[in-house]
């Protein structure tokens, strides 16, 4: 039962999930009875005290709910309204007080997070299940001491105090500890040095065109980091080519990596070593879930970083997609020809609402991309179900949980014919396009936020640039997860994931000239077409400051289209009202005429919404 259990851990049903913690639990207290002396009949405290933690877990998820009320609860939990109670008062507590405490936490810590700053004590009350604002007031003073407007400005003030460096936010200190241990020491680079041989001088503009080739060296994988070295420094308005590979080329190996150089270096992997060892923001030691260094918290490969010369916190960096193209395969019997891959992945939205059997399950499709022609595109090649598979290290790897597992062919069943006669119109661009992010030293690659990241936005292609807020020094550009093909949503947890190379231009934007810009008090990552403007929104626009030491796990629990959307909303109004010179009553009623809200993914841990603002609509206002 064990084994089947951590095979299956993270593709239970609640159900399942339930039964399986039960039975876990009893099965402790057998051993627990047989390995130690008698205890007395208190041992069924242990059963009780699970299903008081599933309990207090059911109340954190509907901590909004005005209606939260201990029947309701125990209705859910197939229990009786005074057990309910019982399990509480075993503990020296009871319901209401409870929900009371833990409300109150909550208001207490957005009340003293800059990143609500914009939220109104009555929209954080109501946040939280308090109807009255009185109220909540008098219960905020009574437990805090200080009524909820008093509060947020002392901790406004102290947030503007300078203070000495602290630890480390978003990791324990152990767990950093470990990691260090685990990092190679880091060298003393002499950034002139950093130029590739390619580095040539564009004698047309006057500046340099960098090179940027793909190999494990080059690569960071699964996470961004504000302690990563530079691959190269380059300067205001130089361009760079930026090669990148797809962390979804082992999906096919014989296609995507074989005979492939750059490839094969970065997805080595055999029973000895890994060349990219650490493969997501997750522990080295991987004392989780034992998958490898890493844990798979993050899965991107991204070729960087690169630092941009003089930029600093405070900063705009403008990302130009100057050209986009994929990289074919070199292997003998398909060289030349370019392919990629598609998972419909345990992560995806689609995950728990199967209509036929098996339920659930994986699959995934390779195809072939079209790039060259009147009408690119991609077509399917053939499709399998996820089999269990073994890595080099032998660890078995039941669901796609782990970056870069190599798929034995012998392994997976291929079903022809799939999407048969349908062609995919291509969309390339590249899903990660990133800055480093301040909070923290390893964040998960996975949730997009202020810094860019994951953006998964398939107008991020040739021809549109990307604003991106500096927040460390050099801004530390990253680029990864080139897609040829996209939907908005992105529902089953990837595109068309394609290797591609890149050219870029990018231009520094120095804090003291952002007066009057378009991206002026740039809080997220701002992309500019031809023809519009797309701000990006996300349910939490920063994650890691919003959630602090438990964010990187806190913002997959608690993202939702509303908030996202609520996002969008807001910085819609905003840019309309101070780019464009709007009043609020103006901003809306645009917004609901001619702005377009789409759902840009609904499967990178927070979740986004872009909104669309049409160049065009300001044609006569500008002449």
């Amino acid at each position: 039962m064990l084994e089947a259990t951590a095979r299956t851990l993270e593709t239970l049903s609640d159900v399942e999930w339930t039964a399986i913690a039960q039975s876990l639990v009893e099965l402790l207290l057998t051993l627990a009875h047989g390995l130690s002396a008698p205890v007395s009949d208190t041992n069924t405290s242990a059963t009780q005290a699970a299903l008081l933690h599933r309990i207090c877990q059911t109340i954190e998820r509907r901590l909004d709910d005005p209606e939260l009320a201990p029947a309701r609860v125990a209705q859910a939990e197939g229990i009786s309204e005074r057990y309910l109670q019982k399990l509480f008062e075993g503990v020296s507590d009871n319901f209401t007080h409870y929900v009371r405490e833990r409300r109150l936490q909550r208001a207490w810590a957005d009340l003293s997070n800059p990143a609500e700053a914009h939220r109104s004590i009555s929209e954080i009350a109501y946040r939280y299940g308090f109807g009255d604002s009185a109220h909540f007031s008098r219960t905020f003073r009574h437990r805090f001491g200080l009524p909820p407007r008093e509060f947020r400005q002392q901790e406004a003030e102290r947030a503007t105090i300078p203070s000495v460096a602290k630890g480390q936010r978003g990791w324990p200190h152990d767990a950093l500890a470990q990691l260090r241990t685990h990092q190679a020491p880091a060298e003393t680079k002499n950034v002139a040095a950093l130029a590739s041989p390619k580095d040539e001088p564009c004698t047309a503009t006057g500046r340099t065109h960098h090179h940027l080739a793909v190999e494990a060296a080059k690569v960071h994988w699964g996470y961004f980091s504000r302690s990563l070295a530079p691959q190269m420094e380059i300067a205001s308005g130089d361009t760079i080519t930026i090669e990148t590979l797809t962390q979804h080329a082992s999906d096919d190996p014989e296609r995507m990596i074989a005979g492939d150089a750059a490839a094969e270096d970065v997805f080595g992997w055999t029973r000895q070593r890994k060349n990219v060892d650490r493969r997501g923001a997750g522990p080295m030691d991987a004392s989780v879930f034992g998958r490898g260094a890493g844990e798979g918290f993050g899965v991107h490969i991204c070729t960087g970083p690169v630092a941009i010369k003089d930029a600093q916190p405070g900063d705009v960096l403008e990302v130009r997609i100057l050209d986009i193209v994929p990289r074919p395969s070199r292997h003998p019997p398909y060289e030349g020809r370019v392919f990629g891959s598609s998972v419909a992945a345990w992560w995806g939205y689609h995950y728990s609402e199967f209509l036929a059997g098996p339920a659930p399950r994986e699959a995934v499709t390779i195809y072939e991309i079209f790039a060259d022609g009147e009408t690119p595109h991609a077509r399917a090649l053939y499709s399998y179900r996820w089999e269990p598979q073994t890595d080099p290290f032998g660890v078995v790897h039941a669901t796609y949980d782990y970056p870069g597992v190599p798929v034995a062919p012998g392994s997976i069943k291929r079903r022809h014919a799939v999407l048969d006669g349908i062609r995919i119109p291509l969309r390339p661009h590249f899903g990660v396009i990133a800055v480093a992010p301040r909070e923290v030293d390893f964040v998960d690659s996975v949730p997009p936020s202020y810094f860019g990241g994951n953006l998964d936005n398939w107008r991020l292609g040739k021809g549109a640039t990307v604003y991106l807020p500096v927040s460390v020094p050099g801004a530390l550009l990253s680029v990864g997860d080139p897609h040829a093909a996209q939907g908005d949503g992105e529902l089953s947890g990837t595109a068309i994931e394609c290797s591609m190379t890149g050219t870029f231009q990018v231009i520094l934007h120095k804090k003291g000239n952002l007066s009057g810009k378009p991206f002026a008090d740039l809080s997220y990552p701002l992309i500019e077409t031809e023809t519009d403007w797309v701000l990006t929104g996300f349910s939490h626009p920063n994650y890691l400051a919003e959630f602090g030491a438990q964010g990187q796990s806190e913002v997959y629990a608690t993202s939702s289209l509303d908030l996202a959307m609520k996002d969008a909303f807001r910085k819609m109004r905003r840019f309309l009202m101070q780019v464009k010179g709007l009043s609020e009553d103006e901003a809306i009623a645009l917004m609901s005429a001619a702005v377009d809200f789409g759902v840009t993914q609904v499967v990178d841990g927070n979740w986004g919404v872009h909104a669309i603002l049409s160049k065009r609509l300001f044609q006569d206002a500008s002449a």
